[in-house]
């Protein structure tokens, strides 16, 4: 698999693409707009990594005229704002997904491989389970609907348990997909996380659909209860 990053911060850039190629892919690196345009309609590639601001010609600007020139390759946007009207408006140019800095790089390493196995297949703006809603753009979760306020680490924790969902995931995976760290069998952080994000999500409501899983992990289904 061949990747693209452009990416005009030296130390995100270099970081990025020796990470992915110790992964496994082949990458090369732009850092400014109009030279990633240029490799991007002239050379082959599975994917396009690409920050929105850049010297020359912005992110907007190289993946509007990146769909113009008909390259439907995948593109994950790098913004260092968290607006709403940022990802709708990368969504809309053809984006197909986004990441808001500072990110860990664990979740970039598994939305590349996500993306990368989607190939031309959108990302969902919507996750949901039962009644359920959890809406990626607006950053709003629902259940029945009645509107959830959840803080950023419940919203990821979410999130992955949906993503993931009818899945048992280890505390380990919790740890550095929500916190980016290594699991310490001594913090009670991922249990008490857990434990507020049902008082939620599943005090007030039925079907339960978290469940704790002994000695393995939680897992999330309409079919499971506690």
């Amino acid at each position: 698999m061949k990747i693209l990053i452009v990416e005009d911060e030296p130390k995100t850039g270099d970081y990025l693409r020796q990470g992915l190629t110790e992964a496994g892919f082949v990458v090369d690196l732009a850092r400014e707009g109009l030279d990633g345009l240029h490799l991007a309609t002239t050379g082959d590639y599975d994917l396009l990594v690409l920050d929105v601001m850049l010297p020359q010609m912005d992110g907007w600007a190289v993946l509007q005229a990146l769909r113009l020139a008909g390259r439907e390759m995948p593109v994950l946007f790098l913004t260092a704002r968290d607006q709403v009207e940022d990802r709708v408006r990368g969504l809309e140019l053809g984006a197909d997904d986004y990441l808001v800095k500072p990110f860990a790089y664990s979740e970039l390493l598994a939305r590349v491989r996500s993306l990368l196995r989607r190939g031309k297949t959108k990302e969902p703006e919507v996750l949901a389970c039962a009644d359920l809603e959890l809406d990626l753009l607006r950053r709003r979760a629902t259940r029945a609907g009645v509107r959830i306020d959840l803080t950023a680490k419940e919203f990821a924790l979410l999130e992955l348990l949906l993503r993931r969902r009818g899945e048992v995931l280890p505390r380990s995976l919790i740890a550095s997909q929500v916190w980016d760290m290594n699991f310490d069998s001594d913090t009670n952080v991922i249990e008490v996380a857990v434990r507020r994000l049902r008082a939620k999500v599943d005090d007030p409501f039925e079907p339960k659909l978290i469940r704790t899983v002994r000695g393995m992990g939680y897992m999330l289904d309409a079919d499971v209860s506690r």
